[in-house]
């Protein structure tokens, strides 16, 4: 006699497979590569901007404390290529987007492409430590 199991929304056929969600019964078609890799682009895109837009509040802030902040050069330095290196990414990001991975003529490109734009994240990465290390404190301006 077969029982039938009730775990969250699967189903388990009479031949005893694996699990599979509700959602999924019936589904064949093939990952498309092109629209997952357009995806994690996008996200990619969207946490640039994010860091963006961090840079330049951080920018606001070292402007705002003026010359005679200890680190003033130091940090309008490496925001100003963190911010550089963030509109070079994301150009990159709109082109890798741009192009259909599924195109094998593109492949060695587009990797290429790939491979930059993951190192100039890790550079930008590292930027963004120092210019937290060095720090934006607030400081208590009077006039």
């Amino acid at each position: 006699m077969e029982t039938m199991e009730m775990n969250g929304g699967t189903d388990r056929d009479s031949g005893g497979e694996t699990p599979r969600p509700a959602r999924w019964r019936g589904r064949s078609d093939p990952l498309n590569m092109n629209h997952y890799a357009n995806k994690k682009s996008a996200a990619e895109s969207m946490l640039d901007v994010a860091l963006l837009m961090a840079n330049a509040s951080q920018l606001k802030a070292v402007l705002e404390q003026g010359p005679d902040f200890t680190f003033f050069i130091p940090l309008i330095t490496l925001i100003s290529i963190s911010l550089f290196l963030q509109v070079l990414v994301g150009v990159l990001l709109i082109f890798i987007v741009k192009w259909n991975l599924n195109d094998e003529s593109k492949h060695f490109q587009l990797n290429v492409m790939e491979n930059i734009t993951t190192a100039l994240v890790f550079i930008i990465v590292v930027v963004n430590v120092f210019i937290t290390a060095f720090g934006v404190q607030g400081r208590n301006v009077t006039t």
